[in-house]
């Protein structure tokens, strides 16, 4: 028997950046965020030849172990090892034997939250395989806590509850890692129309959000004021974000995503250059209205809020930057499994 996972990846719309600590813990933070039509995928055999077969196949890497209670971290692949070790330790079970196969729709560092997303599938097939008793909360913490505590990886909450949950949530942070996820039940004209509007342009270039997030940890805890008053006016825009698509005023939303945008640059060094401000001025002169980059900052995806019918001459003037158009879908669920 196999068992098979995936996760959808994510936009996030609105509040980016509030959902890490210690910002989260100081004045609670808000993201509006979707899942979109683009996964992390994950398989799992249990074997009987004594290895823990490992293969990251857009990665193109490949890891064989002996059969131990614990993989070494060494930099490769530490996050398939990390569950495998939190598996073991948190659930108390014997050291086992498993090919475990994955692939991911987008890069990392793309900004889609494909980490975390690979994390919860990962993880998803092992709950599902050994019946462990996790709830979508519980499923989505647990995946936290393996990327942030034990692997010491920089970064915030909401990946890991949208790839879990999947649909539209306008999800609030608070301390003590506490999260409460409110699905919002968008009128389907609204998010097909979204979806029309929205153009997710790949950049093609990578970057280390770990790097930009520590520097926005680093401003919270020297209560460096520009970058917090930033962080306040992300949040103040999820809420926003979240009464305009309610109420289906979508050509507000654009306005919203260049009102974050202009603050989001704020927040820390390294969010934007001079490739990304002209690509951003480039889709703003052909007819966007407003837009942000996915994730972090640096690189990766960014979209744009198209009105009308203007996402055709948007694509056409990006093209000279030698990035792509991805199509996608908003989809409404998160983490699946199932057995073959």
């Amino acid at each position: 028997m196999i068992i098979r996972s995936k996760s959808p990846l994510r936009f996030g719309l609105a509040g980016g950046g509030t959902d890490v600590a210690p910002f989260s813990d100081l004045y609670g933070g808000a993201i509006l965020n979707a899942t979109i039509s683009m996964y992390a995928y994950a398989s799992l055999e249990i074997t009987s030849d004594e290895k823990i077969t490992i293969d990251a196949l857009d990665k193109n890497e490949m890891l064989v172990f002996p059969t131990l209670k614990e993989l070494p971290l060494d930099g490769n692949l530490d996050l398939h090892k990390g569950i495998y070790n939190r598996i073991i330790r948190q659930f108390q079970l014997e050291p086992f034997s498993f090919r475990l196969t994955t692939y991911v729709d987008a890069p990392p560092g793309s900004g889609l939250g494909t980490s975390s997303t690979l994390v919860v599938a990962i993880l998803g097939a092992f709950a599902a395989w050994f019946k462990l008793p996790l709830g979508e909360y519980d499923l989505a913490h647990l995946a936290y806590e393996i990327e942030r505590v034990d692997l010491a990886m920089a970064g915030g909450k909401q990946d890991q509850y949208a790839a879990t949950f999947g649909g539209v949530n306008f999800m609030e942070f608070f301390s003590g890692d506490k999260v409460i996820v409110n699905p919002l039940r968008i009128k389907t004209d609204y998010l097909n129309e979204l979806a029309h509007n929205l153009v997710l342009y790949n950049t093609e270039t990578s970057r280390l959000s770990s790097r930009i997030i520590e520097a926005q940890v680093k401003n919270v805890l020297a209560k460096h004021a520009t970058s917090i008053d930033a962080m306040l006016k992300l949040k103040e825009q999820a809420y926003l974000m979240k009464e305009a698509l309610l109420r289906g005023e979508l050509n507000r939303i654009g306005e919203l995503l260049d009102f974050g945008w202009e603050h989001k640059k704020k927040m820390a060094d390294g969010i934007s250059n001079p490739v990304i401000d002209d690509i951003y001025a480039t889709a703003l002169r052909n007819g966007a209205i407003g837009g942000k980059i996915s994730g972090a900052g640096g690189g990766g995806f960014i979209f744009f809020y198209c009105p009308g019918n203007t996402r055709n001459q948007v694509i056409h003037a990006l093209e000279s930057f030698g990035g792509a158009v991805k199509r996608y879908e908003f989809v409404k669920q998160g983490l699946t499994s199932w057995s073959i």
